[in-house]
């Protein structure tokens, strides 16, 4: 049995040291509750089952009626007439044991601190008597204001005595006074004193969860408030009670595993948290698994350590095999227990879910050795979908599939994708194949998986497949050959010239077809085919300056057409080229101009010529004035360039209209030549303005004289 080092029937020592005894008992008015709260007794090697330990002296002061008591650890009770003794024999205790006491009037709390061996003689020596026969010196302060340890959760009714502050000098013609947070500061109003005897109350229920500790100061003035003595500090402890359960924060909680792991693997830690003070046994958690789903192939599946939280596996490799398991998916209802797990401990659930990953163990298999395949020739596209099948999870790359053609592609003209929704393989033909060539292709697929197999599992016979693919023969259109087709011939040759032969043959040498041919597409009607042997004419001029020629080229569209059931038809495109020929006269711009009948400047106009034909059958163009008459010559053309010349007046005119004959001639071979008779109206101009409208008049009315006379005189 531990020693108690404290010796009750001291009443001086009971005054002065201050974590023991507020006072003593002949000298005081009744307290409620323990008459010692703090006790220090030396570890023993073991405490023995039903071995006294000390004895607790608690009283209500009004008979202890219907008293019980309650201790921090299970391990330990207190008996009716206060006698701590353990339930078992007990090696490992803690720091501190805690016995509450509650009758029908009052409650408290006792503190039984246990200690080292080496502990007693450093912490104690100057405190307390060890063995019984060293006593302790008179304290020389005035205020003796022990630490309070105050229970959290209190009932009422408040306020409640919980201490008391002695002055050794004695309490006549002064006052106590005391301050600090939870008196006069914030929160206020918890604690308060008796100022005429030095009793300390509190007033409401504490929770040592939202304050612990409360730091105060004491002091005694005189009435006039003068202080006499003080400030001490007085500490005041909520002891904590298991109030609060355990709380898993940080959920959801989901772990993985690969599937066949060792057993022993860790698959995720749980860890919840206790408000309650962590160096007791109100928030010393143990971890458990109530409920596991489903319990198939073992109800036991994991376990959970119960200190560390840790969650691992318990079963052999084979039983952790996705494949065959009911779900991938385990839920653990974990529970975490304060009080050490013991049956008095608070209790907070949460759910682990636990899923089995998969792992690449299985390799894929066709679902038949051989597929069949039918294709029309000059057809691409998916022609069949290969099908397969794996046992690993579809979400992951243990399952999807990459297939391959390893075999009968030489001219690459099929490829082989992979479907993302059903996993099929889609053989498609990228190249038209042909009838003629070959009716038949076999071809060897292979599937892998995009994840590699483990070490110990291979491809089989299995992971590769088939595929017999027919050609269908269909009737093809003849080819011209070459297409498109060009000839180069000049514009303007005779109707009925030969432009061209063409030549179609047909793909389908086996059906010893015959072809005839037809116009498609003729822009300007200008052409013919010969509808047996392909022979191309012309039916009209062809004319290089048409609308229809581009770029000097004419485009013509012919038809190959077979004699099959139901007739194919080829297309030819036949471009002629036209040569230019000298076919069209210049054409001079502009043929209107103006001037004033005052003019200084008998520049009139600069005169273009212009020409549809192609060079050298264009410029340099020859301008000539046609001949004058009447007396005098009026105007004269200058050239400028290739294809300009001015127009001069010779001298200012006479308000008229003057029709002025110019013949252009262009470079060909031989040459052509346009005369075009130039309008040269002669204006009044004042301010800028030019008034041509009487000219106009006059121009018209000395024409119909001229052209009167004219009439009679050839009569």
């Amino acid at each position: 049995m531990g020693s108690l080092l404290w010796d009750p029937d001291l009443c001086w020592q009971r005054q002065l040291l201050p974590v023991l005894l507020l006072a003593c008992a002949e000298d005081l008015e009744c307290v409620p509750g323990f008459q010692q709260k703090v006790f220090y007794i030396e570890k023993p090697f073991q405490f023995t089952e039903d071995r006294l330990i000390l004895n607790l002296k608690f009283d209500d002061c009004k008979g202890n009626n219907k008293l019980n008591f309650e201790v921090s650890n299970p391990d330990f009770t207190v008996e009716l007439d206060g006698n701590l003794v353990a339930r078992k024999n007990v090696s490992e205790v803690g720091k501190a044991l805690f016995v509450h006491a509650r009758s029908e009037h009052a409650e408290d709390m006792a503190e039984i601190f246990i200690l080292e061996a080496n502990e007693r003689h450093g912490a104690l020596k100057e405190i307390i008597k060890l063995e019984g026969n060293l006593g302790i010196p008179r304290q020389k302060r005035a205020i003796l204001a022990t630490p309070i340890l105050i229970p959290e959760n209190q009932r009422p009714p408040f306020p409640r005595l919980v201490g008391k502050v002695i002055r050794s000098e004695g309490t006549e013609g002064v006052k106590f006074r005391l301050s600090g947070k939870g008196v006069d500061q914030d929160p206020k109003g918890i604690f308060r004193i008796n100022e005429m005897n030095g009793d300390v109350s509190v007033t409401r229920t504490l929770d040592r969860e939202a304050i612990a500790n409360y730091e105060l100061e004491v002091e005694v003035v005189d009435m006039n408030g003068k202080t006499m003595d003080g400030p001490v500090r007085l500490d005041i402890s909520v002891i904590d009670q298991n109030d609060n359960r355990p709380m898993f924060k940080e959920g959801p909680y989901v772990g993985h595993v690969m599937e066949g792991s060792a057993t022993g693997t860790t698959v995720m830690r749980m860890a919840a948290f206790d408000a309650d003070d962590a160096s007791t046994d109100n928030a010393l958690l143990r971890y458990n698994i109530l409920r596991q789903t489903p319990t198939k192939p073992s109800p036991n599946m994991f376990y959970i350590d119960p200190e560390k939280g840790d969650i691992v596996t318990v079963v052999s490799p084979a039983l952790l095999d996705r494949e065959t398991m009911e779900s991938p998916k385990y839920e653990l209802v974990i529970e975490a227990k304060d009080m050490g797990g013991m049956d008095v401990g608070l209790t907070g659930t949460a759910t682990a879910t636990i899923l089995i990953d998969d792992k690449n163990d299985h390799a894929p298999e066709f679902t038949k050795k051989e597929f069949q395949a039918t294709v029309k020739e000059g057809v691409t596209g998916v022609i069949v979908n290969l099908t397969v099948g794996d046992r690993d999870d579809p979400a992951t790359g243990a399952w999807r599939a990459v297939y391959s053609i390893i075999n009968g592609n030489p001219g690459q003209s099929f490829e082989i994708h992979t479907n993302p929704q059903t996993n099929e393989g889609m053989l498609s033909v990228v190249k038209p194949l042909d009838y003629e060539i070959s009716a038949f292709h076999t071809l060897l697929i292979k599937v892998e998986n995009e994840d590699p197999l483990i070490p110990d599992i291979a491809y089989g016979p299995s992971s590769t497949a088939t595929v017999q693919i027919t050609v269908e023969d269909v009737n093809e259109g003849p080819v011209f050959h070459p297409n498109p087709m060009a000839v180069t011939k000049q514009e303007n040759i005779p109707v009925g010239s030969v432009v061209l032969t063409v030549n179609a043959t047909d793909p389908d040498t086996l059906q010893h077809q015959t072809i005839r041919y037809s116009v498609y597409k003729d822009p300007a009607g200008w052409l013919e085919i010969n509808p047996t042997n392909g022979t191309i004419g012309t039916t009209a001029v062809l004319d290089r300056e048409s609308p229809f020629v581009h770029n000097n080229v004419y485009t013509a569209l012919f038809l190959a057409i077979d004699s099959g059931n139901p007739p194919a038809t080829g297309t030819g495109t036949l471009h002629i080229t036209l040569e230019d020929v000298n076919d069209n006269v210049p054409s001079l711009y502009p043929t209107l101009a103006k001037v004033c009948d005052d003019a200084k400047d008998l520049r009139v106009v600069v005169l273009g010529a212009s020409d549809k034909d192609l060079h050298p059958n264009t410029d340099p163009f020859k301008f000539e004035l046609s001949k004058q008459s009447g007396p005098e010559k009026l105007w004269r053309i200058n050239r400028l360039n290739n294809t300009h010349a001015q127009v001069i007046l010779l001298q200012n005119l006479k308000k008229a209209n003057y029709n002025i004959p110019i013949s252009v001639t262009d470079s060909g071979k031989p040459p052509l030549t346009n005369t075009t008779e130039l309008r040269l109206q002669v204006c009044t101009c004042k301010k800028s303005k030019m008034d041509c409208s009487a000219a106009d008049a006059l121009h018209i009315s000395l024409t119909l004289i001229l052209l009167s006379l004219l009439s009679l005189f050839c009569l």
